[in-house]
């Protein structure tokens, strides 16, 4: 029999902590999603009658998820006390629980144990642990910079265009600057940015955000420390930019293909409003959420190319969800490179290796199932059909927040299925599965290769 000390016992959980930091993401984001339904619950949060507990904590999971789904009216259910607290939530969200956490550690200590550094490392997607404290700063920085800019823009747009007070119109540009940067989605008004269709200057600026927000914090700082040299940029930030342009530019001509004489959505706009309209919902498709057209209202084909967007997502890092331009662009290289016949995936003249390609396929396979298996579950059960479900819960799982209108009326387990698609999704499935099962070792031997038939 071995008797374990408490100092070995605390040893080897500290061991284990720094081993499975993501352990530590997933109880912080928990904690998060805790705290805002509290507080959502609290009579000050809303403007009439308290919010039931799924309306509470539907609303914090999607704020903290940055998603924006909803099953309340944002500004006309919640009161500024309940607004201010999806505020926080979203920018909590959004930076990453424990990038904040181990920010106030820096600020307060001015240094980190290993144990922290691993913690932020996988928050935040960095490489380098020794970079890690000055990587938390630059998150902060980079986000308070954008988002001040937008909000100075919007800010001044609403009272010079639209009449609000100066407190008023503060109040719409900071909550929309953050919505956009963080990705969620969730707007002041209720049919989100419908009434500004044809208004570049609030479009623009929030779309701005969205895109910026959506690279991701490697991307970001590369592309800012080499701007006038971009040979110089690694190959997963060159991925990032070029997919992310030319999803971009494929998304606006699909929806002005798609829904050019669609009435209820941009067929009475003039050309250059139409234009405007397609850029916007192609940058917000990609998992911020806004809209400037009617969703409910787009042609069937629509909608399945929006799921396209929604499924691939954002940059590695930021704060969109979904597999990952990267994801979609190593899966890419692969199958062309099969079809060619080529030994290896190359992408800007580096080859691609044989873990990333494996990491590649088991984020879309499982984002597949994930997406998948709930929407048949849910289509049986509910008189919604099944293009509805299938938007709704690749939305919720990628983070998105678009909806054709049924969350609220989907039923309150369906709303709890929702609530975990939203929180699996901002984690990743990788992060999450690795977090509950990783290994404590590696494996040490390999089995004889086999080469079974394909096709």
């Amino acid at each position: 029999m071995r008797f374990s000390s408490p100092v070995g016992r605390e040893r080897g959980r500290g061991i284990a902590l720094q081993r499975r930091p993501g352990q530590l993401v997933i109880v912080g984001f928990v904690g998060a999603i805790v705290v805002g339904t509290l507080l959502l619950l609290l009579p000050v949060s809303a403007s009439g009658e308290p919010a039931s507990f799924m309306q509470a904590v539907f609303t914090a999971t999607s704020a903290v998820c940055v998603t924006g789904l909803i099953v309340t009216d944002t500004p006309v259910f919640w009161s500024g006390f309940g607004q201010a607290v999806i505020l926080v939530l979203i920018q909590i969200g959004g930076l990453g629980v424990m990038t904040v956490a181990s920010l106030l550690g820096v600020l307060v200590t001015r240094r980190l144990d290993l144990s922290s550094r691993l913690v932020a490392a996988a928050s935040t997607r960095t490489v380098s642990l020794g970079d890690v404290r000055r990587t938390l700063v630059r998150v902060v920085v980079i986000a308070l910079i954008v988002e001040a800019a937008v909000a100075l823009v919007l800010t001044v747009r609403f009272v010079v265009a639209y009449g609000e007070s100066p407190g008023r119109a503060l109040w719409d540009g900071v909550f929309h600057a953050v919505s956009g940067y963080n990705n969620a989605g969730f707007a002041l008004f209720s049919t989100s940015l419908i009434d500004f269709v044809t208004d570049p200057w609030i479009c623009v600026p929030i779309a701005v955000a969205t895109i910026v927000g959506g690279l991701g914090l490697p991307v970001l700082l590369e592309v800012l420390r080499n701007r006038r040299r971009p040979g110089r940029w690694s190959v997963h930030t060159k991925i990032t930019v070029l997919m992310t342009g030319l999803l971009l530019v494929g998304g606006t001509g699909f929806f002005l293909v798609t829904e050019w004489d669609n009435a209820a959505t941009m067929g009475t706009l003039s050309a250059a409003d139409r234009v405007l309209a397609s850029f916007t919902q192609a940058a917000n498709a990609r998992t911020a959420g806004f809209n400037s057209v009617d969703t409910g209202a787009m042609h069937t084909e629509t909608w399945l190319g929006t799921i396209i967007l929604m499924f691939i997502g954002a940059g590695t890092g930021g704060t969109g969800g979904g597999i990952k331009v990267t994801t979609f662009a190593v899966l890419a290289v692969v199958i062309w490179s099969e079809l060619r016949g080529d030994p290896d995936a190359d992408a800007f003249d580096r080859r691609i290796s044989a873990a990333t390609q494996r990491q590649a396929l088991s984020v879309a396979l499982l984002t597949v199932a994930i997406v998948v298996l709930p929407s048949l579950w849910m289509t049986a059960l509910s008189p919604f059909q099944v293009d509805e479900i299938l938007f709704e819960v690749t939305s919720a799982f990628t983070t998105t927040g678009l909806s054709t209108g049924i969350t609220a009326q989907l039923a309150w387990y369906h709303q709890v299925v929702l609530c975990v698609l939203m929180f699996i999704g901002r984690l990743g499935p990788i992060t999450l599965g690795t977090a509950l099962v990783l290994r404590a070792r590696r494996r040490l031997y390999r089995r004889p290769e086999s080469a079974p038939i394909i096709g």
